[in-house]
């Protein structure tokens, strides 16, 4: 058992959670590898959703700049029907039992497009389908952020944030839910790679505060080992509040941008605030 106090003799500046090409992100792996190290980046996660497809090229660019690289990847899961992310770091990309549920993760984003497409028709976006695939570099992996792309370039709205305000959202055109894996699954997969779970940005749920125990609670139970505490969605206030949760349920605290892009993202590479003294990092014994 960790203790509640940071081991760390100095703050280290890691960003574990971002984005290329081969998911949502904008910039390809090599650009990310290359921004996080002029970013004062000092270990560095590439964490694509439900893909594994950008970490060897993540890596190789990574040992060329002397980074620490941490191959990682951010699974999406339905809970009690509200859509979450499991964050899993260090694991193994070449393992079957993670690959395969990945496979299985994406094979329904086709179909679900489709049908997004066919609501924001109705709502006077033609077109959506063909126009979010100029923006996906990975056809397997499209998704929303695509869509709100399209949506900006047409000139709807002038940015993805007020996309998510008016389109692709529950209860307004172009939302589509999707059964995506459970947490057992996803936690499983992770711990079968010889990974550690984390749980992604988890101010940015709509559960209350009970629900939001219970959910760590069951993480917890099923082996989860971390949840992210300072990342680009949280505020100051939720920083704070959950680096309390995790002393009080023992998790370790991991640190990512979730940088998508350099116009669309909260925070740049390596430029969020440290973790609070109070919690143990999730690198603390890496």
């Amino acid at each position: 058992m960790f203790s509640n106090r940071r081991r760390d003799p100095a703050p280290l500046n890691a960003d574990l959670h971002c984005h290329s090409t081969v998911s949502d992100g904008t910039l390809e792996p090599i650009e990310l590898a290359q921004r996080a190290h002029a970013k004062g980046v000092q270990l560095w996660a590439l964490t694509d959703h439900d893909e594994l497809g950008g970490l060897e090229r993540a890596a190789a660019a990574a040992a060329e700049l002397g980074l620490p690289f941490i191959p990682g990847v951010e699974i999406s899961v339905t809970w009690r029907h509200e859509t979450l992310h499991i964050v899993g770091l260090r694991i193994d990309p070449t393992n079957d039992v993670l690959r395969a549920g990945l496979q299985q993760t994406r094979s329904g984003r086709t179909i679900r497009a489709r049908a997004m497409a066919a609501q924001l028709a109705e709502a006077g976006i033609p077109d959506a389908f063909e126009g979010a695939l100029n923006y996906v570099g990975n056809p397997d992996l499209i998704g929303r952020t695509h869509f709100a792309r399209y949506i900006v370039e047409i000139n709807r709205c002038d940015d993805v944030k007020e996309v998510f305000t008016k389109f692709l959202v529950a209860g307004k055109p172009g939302y589509v839910p999707m059964q995506w894996a459970t947490l057992e699954e996803a936690v499983g997969w992770i711990h079968a790679a010889g990974g550690v779970a984390v749980i992604a940005h988890p101010g940015r749920y709509k559960l209350r505060d009970a629900e939001l125990r219970e959910l760590f609670v069951e993480f917890k139970a099923m082996g989860g080992e971390a949840i992210e505490v300072v990342t680009g969605s949280h505020s100051n206030d939720q920083f704070r509040r959950f680096a309390s949760y995790a002393k009080e349920f023992g998790f370790l605290a991991s640190r990512g941008s979730d940088f998508h892009g350099p116009e669309e993202s909260r925070f740049d590479l390596g430029t969020l605030p440290h973790l609070p003294d109070s919690v143990v990092p999730v690198w603390h014994n890496w």
